[in-house]
Formats: structure tokens, sequence, C-alpha cells
């Protein structure tokens, strides 16, 4: 950042004093990426600004520069009118900018105050914890962020866990807070608290950076919105001038489809079931505890709940990567309990996992090598011990091409595509058989809205060829669209059965915070 640049870019005049933040020009490139590319970007003091942009559009870029995990190539930074430096976090908490991650950054054995109180300065030496108890009570007070100081963490709901980040960054001073997918472990009250959390801090005159994929969202919270797309921004508007397909344009450039044409469910055999189904977490803890349920074909069944209420077990047992210590799983007749995961595979279950990059692929393989994974030891791909390359080439050209995946060729290593791709790869690779099952695990988070919308159509598409399909999601407005039935999980116990029609979020955000409701078809 020359002095050239900063004298191109004066800070603001004495009219603008209503801003904040003025990132000016930031450029940062990455080995064969411009991941920002003259980016200016403003937010104005008291204001909530929403930040959208597909995968890969900059975004996180930029806001990494901003709380000083990256350095940016070129650009300036303004904080309420005065050219700044940001080097690293410490930096950023200094000038009074906080981040809130997608991933809670807590300690789960250590109490509320305690979390509070690690790497704060100008604590006492002795009972630190203690010194902060008050400040939590009154920030708890002003932002209706109510904690216990004394809980644990482990012992807190996700949303109760937010409240401790926020926490921790206003106790830190943070004028500027940055959130980062703020909703995605919430259920919906979790969600309207936090709302009215940032309304309120609006009031106080904090300025709120919002980064979501949820357009409804950005339209119910942000004043104004700032769109990216490869690394540049669209524009910046008021949401009160703009409309979610609007938005959806500037993001993705083409017209993005919100209501997806869905068929009349044609609800045939049964291809799976699931009877007192009872398994163990990775610590020995009970995380299924009796769920029973069935799939039909043709038909989507969707399971809501708030990530970590044995969700990712319960996919995990079905597809034979974890071990039932009771109770029945049963694919298409078969009793499939306690199976290699190939045996199941070859039942005709398709599975797409929560992980996409630990779970879904081999980053190093290339993609054509990851589209065979599944059926490397079966004709045509393999002569004896040998791979017949020419159809793995030919099978991979036809599944790029079907399923739109953006790669410089079949042969680029997997790990180098973008989280879209990635997904679409999975989806060619375990749809490719026309499955009987397709397990389903968050298929669509994290993505954006393009890609969204795509992946939605695909599910679709598979459940009119007669799939049965076990959609696992923590957006409920993706299950509303897709499912035909919803069952809520909590704590590893159904809770209820609602179809999209008869239920209300207020009733399945109640199962999904632990009341129970009767089973209703």
């Amino acid at each position: 950042m020359t002095e050239k640049r900063a004298n191109a870019h004066p800070p603001p005049s004495e009219a603008s004093k209503d801003v904040a933040l003025l990132m000016v020009d930031i450029v940062k490139t990455f080995p064969g990426v411009v991941a920002n590319d003259r980016v200016t970007f403003e937010v104005r003091r008291g204001e909530v600004h929403a930040l959208l942009g597909e995968n890969g559009a900059g975004k996180t870029t930029l806001m990494n520069i901003l709380y000083g995990l990256y350095q940016a190539d070129s650009g300036e930074i303004y904080l309420y009118g005065k050219r700044v430096r940001i080097r690293s976090p410490r930096d950023a908490i200094r000038h009074k900018i906080g981040m809130v991650h997608q991933h809670f950054k807590l300690v789960a054995r250590h109490t509320v105050a305690e979390n509070v109180v690690l790497g704060l300065s100008g604590t006492p030496f002795l009972a630190p914890a203690r010194a902060v108890e008050g400040k939590i009570r009154e920030l708890g007070e002003l932002y209706g962020l109510k904690v216990d100081p004394k809980a644990h963490v482990w012992q807190l709901s996700a949303g109760e866990q937010q409240r401790v980040e926020i926490i921790k960054a206003l106790v830190r001073g943070a004028d500027i807070l940055i959130l980062d997918e703020p909703t995605s472990v919430l259920t919906p009250q979790e969600s309207e608290e936090l709302f009215k959390i940032l309304e309120r801090m609006k009031e106080e005159g904090h300025s709120v950076i919002f980064i979501t994929h949820k357009l409804d969202e950005v339209m119910a919270v942000a004043d104004r919105v700032t769109v990216m797309r490869r690394g540049k921004v669209v524009a910046t508007l008021p949401t009160a001038e703009v409309d979610k397909p609007t938005l959806a344009k500037m993001m993705v450039g083409r017209e993005v489809v919100f209501r997806l044409k869905k068929a009349a469910c044609a609800r045939g055999n049964e291809a799976l079931v699931v009877e007192n189904l009872w398994a163990l977490s990775d610590r020995g803890l009970p995380a299924l505890k009796g769920i029973s349920f069935s799939v039909c074909r043709g038909e989507i069944l969707g399971i809501a709940g708030v990530a970590g209420n044995g969700q990712k077990e319960l996919v995990e047992v079905i597809t034979g990567l974890r071990r039932a210590t009771r109770g029945r799983v049963v694919v298409l007749g078969d009793d499939v309990t306690n199976k290699n995961p190939r045996r199941i595979a070859d039942k005709g279950v398709a599975h797409i996992p929560e992980e996409r990059l630990k779970m879904g692929i081999v980053p190093e393989m290339s993609v054509a090598e990851n589209l065979i994974l599944k059926k490397h030891h079966r004709p045509p791909f393999c002569r004896g011990f040998l791979l017949n390359l020419r159809a793995v080439r030919r099978f991979a050209r036809h599944a790029i091409e079907e399923y739109e995946i953006m790669t410089p060729s079949p042969e680029t290593p997997a790990k180098l595509l973008s989280g879209g791709n990635i997904q679409r790869l999975i989806l060619a690779r375990e749809l490719s058989g026309e499955p009987a099952l397709v397990v389903a695990a968050h298929p669509t988070y994290g993505l954006d809205v393009g890609a969204t919308e795509q992946i939605r159509q695909i599910l679709l598409q598979q459940r009119e060829r007669g799939a049965a399909i076990l959609l696992i999601s923590e957006d409920l407005e993706e299950l509303m669209t897709l499912a035909d039935r919803i069952a809520v999980i909590f704590e590893g116990e159904i809770m209820g059965e609602v179809t999209p029609e008869e239920a209300s979020l207020e009733e399945i955000g109640l199962m999904m915070a632990g009341e129970k409701r009767g089973v209703r078809a």
C-alpha cells in the first residue's frame, strides 16, 4: 500500500462522518486467481450491511483482509475517516473490529465468563472470569444477549453460544461486527432473536456486516446490500430498492428460479425402513435413541434439526459408515444393518455426504478418478486388475457435460474445484446409476444461489424418476420447498412429523428446540 495510492484516495470528507468503514480499491491475488479486484466497500455507522456473492466471489477474502487474517496486495482501509493498517486480528480488535465466525471458537468445557476473558487484556491475574461477569450481564440487558456467565458452554444451545461470541466481541469494544453465516446453526426462533439483537446494536450505533446466502434474511434485516461477483463489486443498494430475483441475478449473472416446479408425490413401495435405531456418537454417548421412520420411492422425507442432534450418526448408520447398537436398517426389503458401505452402495444407495472434501472426494485425485470411485471395480471401468482409461475418460466427459461441472479438464485435481463444482461432481458420481435411495446430507450447504437452484432441481428430478430421497438439512426453506414430509430430530429422537402444507415454521422451530409433537401423516 503505497503513499501514492493513499493520495489518490483521500479519507472521507467531513460530509461523510456517518461512514464507519471504507475499503478502497482492495486487490488480493492468489496463484492464478484474483480474489479481490479493486474492491471498494463502505459501511455506515448504525447500519446492518449485507455482503452477498457466489462461492468464490471474494467476500470472505475481503472480510479476512478487514480482520487482519490476510494482507491486501494494494488498497486502503479507512475507519471513521482515518487510514489504518490492519496486520493481524489483534490489530483489528484494537481498531474495534470484531468477527463472529460461522463455526464458533469457544472452549466447551469452560464457562461463558472464562471464554469471554480468554485473551482479554486488562483483567486481574486472580479470578479474571469473575471480573467480567458483571459486564456480561450488563451487555445482556442492553442488547438482549441474556446468558448465564457461570454456565458451561457445552450446556448452551447454538443460539446461546452465538450470543457468547457476540458478547466476546462487544467486551473487546467492537464497534464494527462481522457476522459470517450467522443463522446456519439456529432454529427459526433463535434467528428471530438474533435479528432483534442486531436492531438493538444498530440503535446503539454499532455497524454490522452480515454475510449470508439466504436472501430472505437480507431483505428482513439489512439496510443496504453489496453484491460481489468474480472478485468485483456489482452494486451497493438499499434493500428497500431491490427484491430477491434482482439480487439473485446480480449474484450469478442470470435469472434464478425460486419456486421450483414440483410434481405431485407419486408414492411407491418402501425403499428405506428404519426401525428402533440406536447408535453411539464418536464420544461413545447415545446419539440415536430408538428412531423409526420409512421413505417410499418417489418421495422426499426431510429431516429437520439443529446441527449435532444425531443427523450425522443417522446418515452414517444408514450408509454403513457407523455401527448401530440396536435396531434395523432395511433397504428394498433387505436388512443391511451394519453391512459394509460397498454392499449398501451396491444395493442402490447413493450418499451425498455433509463433508464434501473429507468424505465426498479424494482431493488429490483427478475429477475423472473421483467420478468412478464407486464403480472402478466393475466393467466397463476395469479389465481384470487394470483400469479401462478410455471408458473412464468417456464417462467423465459425459458426466462433466450433463452436470455442468466447471473444470479445466477431467484430469484436473478435484481439490482445485469450487464448492459448487465439487458438489456437482459428487452428484454426478452418486446418481449416475439411477439409485433407488438417495441419502443427501446438507446438499446445498454453503453454496451460492445459482448452485443451490441447480442441485435442488436435480433432487426433484430423482424424485420424479422414482428414487426415494432422505434429505437432511438445517435450511427450513429448502425442506419446505422440496420435502413431501418433514420429521424433526432433537437429541437423537424424532419429535414429530408434519407435511409442508400443514406445517408452520414456528411449530417446526419448537420441535427443533425439543418440544415433542404427535406424529401426523
